[in-house]
Parts: C-alpha cells; structure tokens; sequence
C-alpha cells in the first residue's frame, strides 16, 4: 500500500487501504448471507458491523489529520475492527459458515488491511496536514 503516497489522494476513499477494507466489508456481506438465520442478531450482525468500522474509521480518520493524535486514534479504531473482523472470519470458518478457502482468502485480506494501518500509524506525519 505504499503507492498511495505517490499518487493525489484527496479523499479517504482514494487511499488503497480503504479500497480493500470496502471491497472486504462487501465480500464479507454477501458471503454473510448465506450465514444461517439464527446467526442473524449474533455473529452475522458482527462481523459486518466491524469489517464496515474499518472503512468508517479511516474516514473519520482521514478528517483528522490536523490532530496526530486524533488521526492516530482513529487509526487505531480501524485497526482494531480490522483485527475484530479476523476473529469473526475464525469462529465463521469454524462453524462451517464460511469454507476454509473463503475464510483464507478474508483473512489474508485483512492482514493486508492490517499492515497498511500499522504503516500508517507508525508513519503519522507523512499523511498530516501541514498549517
């Protein structure tokens, strides 16, 4: 995910991060709905709700970006929800909701996910806005 910083980026969603995190909260939805009816208000409910944090975090985040520290909390929201949803991924694949091949592939995208907000937590400055 280092290309973004080569590249104009004028709002969250031109960031390669939150391409991918978007692209995963939607694998995760439709794969979800084949998740059985019982799991509708439980797991269901949660791995969606926090693959979609990822994304809203880092444009909350991306609002931020005056504030280091704020800009890092925010950051550190998303990576949170992104390390949340590889626990749902688990208990997914391990219920039999989701083949081990899907699951695979979801969690390899959010390790991906992982890496480039650590990246860039670890590297606030690059992504402020200078006054």
């Amino acid at each position: 995910m280092g290309e973004d910083r080569k590249k104009i980026i004028r709002t969250p969603e031109d960031l390669e991060v939150y391409q991918l995190s978007f692209q995963g909260a939607m694998q995760i939805f439709k794969a979800s709905q084949r998740f059985p009816i019982e799991e509708r208000y439980s797991l269901t409910d949660q791995i969606r709700r926090s693959s979609r944090s990822v994304c809203a975090n880092l444009a909350e985040a991306w609002r931020k970006r005056r504030y280091e520290a704020a800009f890092i909390a925010k950051l550190n929201d998303s990576e949170a929800e992104a390390s949340e949803t590889q626990v749902w991924i688990k208990f997914a694949v391990q219920c039999g909701y989701l083949d081990a091949h899907t699951g695979q592939e979801l969690y390899t995208t959010y390790d991906k996910i992982l890496g480039s907000l650590v990246n860039m937590i670890n590297h606030p400055k690059s992504w402020l806005i200078k006054p």
